[in-house]
């Protein structure tokens, strides 16, 4: 029944809540606005508001417009720069997961000597201390899939040496204040909307299976897995349908509190290896790809039958009474979702990098191979690659 709880993020949460950033207390004078080198965030308005909002805050602004999916060191290191010759004192990160992520790290290079990969824990990361409080961030997520907006952890790819690693985990870096406004998310493309549920409802799903759960993660995992199970086809069929794009955000904050009490498991640790190989990947695409095998595997090895069991429960399937009916229920899901047929080989991946992937997935993020229940060798890890390969 142990557990460690400390989640210092303000939530405003709901339908039109970015028109309350103006009555925030804002943690600095001059902002810098990170958002993602697409067209969706200026063509739907969002910055636009944004930007008037802190301005009414009495704010000033500049933006950084450089991030992209899976964002990588060297943008990172540039938006820390960027920051510093603005002189700007908080950031304000506005998108999705990758935005928040980047902004995270951004905070720490535009108040910190050296490279961002002095600060990575795993890999070839420098193992440093953050010495000098990052920048605050306020997060405005425009997607529901990472949960980055409540958490203090963000992702990065090395281009240089094909690692995507996890770093933080340093109270500093929670943002001060997360905005989660569905109306936001009325805008993303239904593959998208699909690939981001699942990224979110993995994160509780990984998080209930892992060794570490308690009772306080199971309340938020479970109840994240419900809203997830019986919303996310609803909001991929019509994304106009705000009550499902609500249930479906509140399901993202939800797996986005719980990693902050709870560790993940392999499976992120694998999909990270696919997307630092493979730029162009979608996170929670690569999630989707591995899933099915993966999860077998550990319900073959009897790693926690009653919780596969309550969790294809929670997905909706009410009589499941084994746990081979997670596998059942998943791919239900991802059958009325429209991504059961994904292919690793649509994405440019060879079957024969599988060995490749799990030496990388237990090189970089190797922690999260200690949170399985049962152990996963680099045979078996490469075998779940190789069964998932189409």
């Amino acid at each position: 029944m142990s557990f460690r709880m400390y989640v210092p993020t303000r939530i405003i949460f709901g339908a039109g809540s970015l028109n309350k950033l103006s009555r925030q207390k804002l943690p600095g004078k001059k902002a810098l606005v990170v958002i993602s080198n697409g067209k969706s965030t200026r063509a739907n308005g969002y910055l636009d508001r944004t930007l008037e909002a802190l301005q009414q805050a009495g704010a000033e602004t500049v933006v950084f417009d450089q991030v992209m999916a899976n964002p990588l060191k060297s943008t990172v290191m540039a938006g820390g720069a960027f920051a510093r010759e603005h002189g700007c004192d908080f950031i304000v990160a506005l998108g999705g997961g990758s935005v928040i992520d980047a902004s995270k790290a951004i905070a720490i290079v535009a108040t910190n000597d050296g490279d961002i990969w002095d600060y990575v824990y795993g890999g070839t990361g420098g193992c440093q201390r953050i010495s000098v409080n990052p920048l605050p961030v306020i997060a405005i997520t425009t997607t529901a899939g990472t949960g980055s907006e409540v958490d203090a952890f963000s992702v990065i790819t090395n281009e240089e040496t094909n690692e995507k690693i996890g770093l933080g985990g340093d109270a500093r870096l929670f943002p001060k204040t997360a905005i989660v406004d569905p109306e936001l998310m009325l805008s993303v493309p239904p593959k998208f909307t699909a690939y981001q549920g699942f990224d979110a409802l993995f994160h509780s799903v990984e998080a209930y299976i892992a060794k570490s759960a308690s009772l306080m993660s199971d309340m938020y995992a479970l109840t994240a897995i419900e809203n997830i199970g019986g919303y996310l086809a609803r909001a991929v069929e019509n994304g106009k349908d705000l009550e499902a794009r609500e249930h479906v955000a509140f399901a993202n904050t939800l797996s986005g509190v719980v990693m902050t009490m709870c560790s993940l498991t392999s499976e992120h640790a694998m999909e990270h290896a696919m997307s630092a190989y493979h730029q162009e990947l979608p996170h929670g695409a690569g999630l989707i790809l591995i899933s099915l095998p993966y999860y077998e595997h550990f319900v073959k090895a009897h790693a926690c039958d009653g919780r596969f069991v309550r969790m294809a429960q929670a997905l909706g399937k009410k009589d499941a009474s084994k746990p081979e009916d997670f596998l059942t229920a998943l791919e239900d899901l991802q059958k009325a979702c429209g991504v059961y047929g994904l292919k690793m080989s649509d994405f440019g991946m060879k079957k024969e990098e599988a060995l490749t992937l799990a030496q990388n997935a237990r090189a970089t993020m190797g922690a999260l191979f200690r949170a399985d229940r049962v152990p996963l060798s680099d045979e078996e890890c490469a075998t779940i690659f190789e069964r998932a390969y189409r």
